[in-house]
């Protein structure tokens, strides 16, 4: 099976704190991969690494194979197939319309494509009536879905999710939960990496999951090992909640 997001030996150092301590990773092609782990873990920083904002200080990042730089065309290619949803949402203070238009624009879709798409996405989300309204008007869980829906309008291969659902309610969050479940059957070779705090959501939507522990990853394993026959005494104590950290 293809890999489609591998990071080798990767650290990340602030200053004197390390953010990550040589993580190694495979997150295959077609999954839903989680990543759960007590706050501080280093969880948002591997997605900030996986999204090609921020390089690593050591180690080498892997995108289906080829390894990445951080600057130069082959890394704004990269960066254009990847999707990324953040735990509070962020709109531009234009129409909702908009909103989805600019993630075609910057990526030179054609004017009509772009209002194809932006027209048959916004029926898709029930928000066509307020399409002309500014996005900073729309309810927290509408502002979300809509930042969902911007991320993959333009149908990224690898989909990174860091706590997309943390803030909201528990119709919204199964919403939000159904958008990933529906983009991700459009198409079996897209990939999505999902931080999560939520044990109950981890064991819904994920096929593996990872646990971080102070800059590293103490276990992977698939979603049944992973909550029924975790190896790691971290993992059993996490799962239990019974972790201090």
């Amino acid at each position: 099976m293809t890999d489609a997001v591998c990071l080798k030996g990767v650290s990340k150092k602030y200053n004197d704190v390390d953010a990550l301590r040589n993580v190694s990773v495979e997150v295959a092609e077609g999954e839903v991969f989680g990543i759960v782990g007590p706050s501080g873990a280093g969880k948002s920083t591997m997605l900030r690494i996986m999204d090609l904002i921020e390089p690593p200080t050591t180690g080498d990042l892997y995108i289906r194979g080829d390894k990445m730089s951080f600057a130069g065309r082959k890394a704004d290619v990269a960066r254009r197939a990847i999707g990324m949803v953040l735990q509070k949402p962020v709109v531009l203070n234009r129409s909702v319309a908009n909103n989805l238009a600019y993630s075609l624009m910057i990526r030179g879709w054609d004017e009509d494509d772009i209002a194809e798409k932006v027209d048959a996405e916004l029926k898709r989300l029930g928000l066509h009536e307020r399409r002309k309204k500014n996005a900073r008007t729309l309810s927290g869980g509408e502002m979300q879905r809509l930042c969902f829906a911007r991320a993959t309008i333009h149908n990224p291969g690898i989909l990174l999710l860091d706590e997309f659902a943390a803030n909201l309610d528990p119709t919204n969050v199964v919403r939000l939960e159904r958008q990933v479940t529906e983009y991700m059957a459009q198409d079996k070779t897209r990939t999505a990496i999902v931080v999560t705090h939520n044990m109950f959501q981890a064991k819904r939507m994920c096929d593996r999951i990872a646990l971080m522990w102070d800059g590293d990853i103490v276990e992977v394993a698939c979603r049944n090992d992973f909550f029924d026959r975790p190896k790691d005494e971290r993992t059993v104590a996490f799962v239990n909640g019974e972790a201090v950290y």
